[in-house]
């Protein structure tokens, strides 16, 4: 059914907030007073809607997607909201409305902006973007050692508020999943999450790490390592599939976007997620890194040719963000940065019914790592960055668990999963990624 606010039309699944410090009616609240600094101190994952008059304000975080559309009735205009483009799309049919609709014409609420509506009828108002985050940037001292206790800090707080949220609304037994390769992000998260289980008296029996194995990729391998090497193989269960599972069309339809890396990555998260599901029909709770590569700036550049080194360095959540809300590149449609690609991390967990969890999405782990003094100790030099971000994570983990954790080299999820050449085999490019998904609403 569809819940009619005034003349919007709120589709959001209010079950998947995590608010850890108010309920959700004070949230809203927030959200309608329009203060920053109000919404900046709801504590985590949200997408809002709060509607007084013909006032309407929008606000989420970085790992909730959030769209609306606007949509014209002899009445008034009506504005409907929903995490999906094809739950847009499929409300205005049963409205019988669906003739205004094309995929273009929907919008996507930016991360850590206030989106504030006006419905007032034709033409249609811009919309006014006010910013809730703003970290402050070179804070902290170049000091790897304390720069990785504050990160590393900031995360192992916000995974503990992540697993007394769970014990706090359902079974205490309920299982605790890591997708983890091994790699410098996933690995951090897997050992903190079993070290912070151990403080907090929780049973780590509840937990696993869960690898991909789609036949002679290396992050297996990179797993089962990693996890021997910090004394937790036991906790290592591999998900099985093939590259043949690997399914284009499936993918566009669940990620609702067409960037190829994205699209990779889904593709590979679809067949782990559900590799899980098949074994474990009940399995919820699934944490992963996604948002560790944005956070400590360690993309190849050379693969942009848009980016420098100093464009990466300089400007405040380049990866998280894009290049900015109100600038040229920024796409009304699907935002930018993580804002926009979080999608390839979300969706594939809806589709499964998981409800994800990554750490390194949370403003107090970003407000860090916006601190850290990146042009101090790179001195704008690549390969010092790209060294970066182990040194840190490593540093890190060790001060706030005591476990000296291994770094393995960047390499991106779905090439770890599967040769890429092989990965390429199976999937397609970005025009017929676009072309499949213009296709569904053809």
């Amino acid at each position: 059914m569809l819940q009619h606010v005034s003349r919007v039309v709120d589709l959001l699944d209010p079950s998947l907030n995590r608010i850890y410090n108010m309920d959700q009616a004070e949230a809203r609240r927030r959200v309608l007073s329009g203060d920053p600094a109000a919404v900046r101190a709801i504590d985590g994952s949200f997408a809002l809607v709060a509607v007084e008059g013909t006032t309407v304000r929008l606000a989420r975080s970085m790992d909730r997607p959030m769209r609306y559309f606007l949509a014209k009735r002899q009445e008034g205009p009506a504005l409907l909201v929903a995490d999906r483009i094809d739950a847009l799309h499929d409300a205005l049919a049963r409205e019988g409305l669906d003739g205004q609709f094309h995929p273009s014409y929907t919008r996507m609420v930016p991360a850590h902006y206030i989106v504030d509506l006006a419905l007032v009828g034709c033409p249609d108002p811009d919309p006014v973007y006010t910013r809730f985050f703003a970290p402050a940037r070179n804070a902290l001292a170049p000091d790897l050692d304390e720069i990785g206790h504050a990160y590393i800090g900031a995360m192992a707080a916000e995974i503990e508020k992540w697993l007394r949220h769970i014990d706090g609304t359902g079974s205490v037994t309920e299982p605790i999943g890591v997708a983890c390769s091994g790699g410098i992000d996933s690995g951090a998260v897997f050992v903190v999450t079993y070290h912070t289980m151990l403080r907090l008296g929780l049973s780590p029996a509840r937990l696993k790490a869960f690898v991909l194995n789609l036949g002679n990729g290396p992050d297996v391998e990179q797993a089962r390592a990693f996890l021997s090497a910090v004394g937790l193989s036991m906790f290592l269960e591999e998900i099985e599939s093939t590259p043949a599972a690997l399914d284009a069309v499936e993918t566009v339809r669940v990620l609702e976007d067409y960037k190829p890396l994205d699209v990779e990555c889904a593709a590979v998260g679809l067949q782990l997620l559900r590799g899980i599901r098949d074994r474990y029909p009940d399995w919820c709770h699934i944490a992963d890194g996604d948002g560790g590569d944005e956070n400590l700036k360690d993309y190849p550049i050379e693969e942009n040719p848009e980016l420098t080194i100093r464009s990466v360095v300089d400007n405040l959540m380049l990866y998280q963000e894009g290049w900015g809300v109100g600038r040229i590149k920024h796409s009304l449609t699907y935002s930018g940065g993580l804002s926009r690609g979080y999608v390839r991390t979300y969706a594939p967990a809806r589709r499964y019914g998981f409800t994800g969890f990554s750490p390194y999405t949370r403003p107090a782990v970003i407000d860090v790592a916006e601190s850290i003094p990146f042009a101090a100790l790179t001195a704008y030099d690549v390969p010092s960055l790209y060294a970066l971000k182990g040194e840190i994570a490593r540093r890190g983990v060790r001060r706030v668990t005591g476990v000296d954790m291994p770094v393995f080299p960047k390499r991106r999820f779905q090439h770890g999963a599967v040769a890429p050449e092989v990965l390429h085999d199976h999937l397609a490019d970005e025009h017929q990624y676009r072309r499949m998904f213009h296709g569904f609403y053809a």
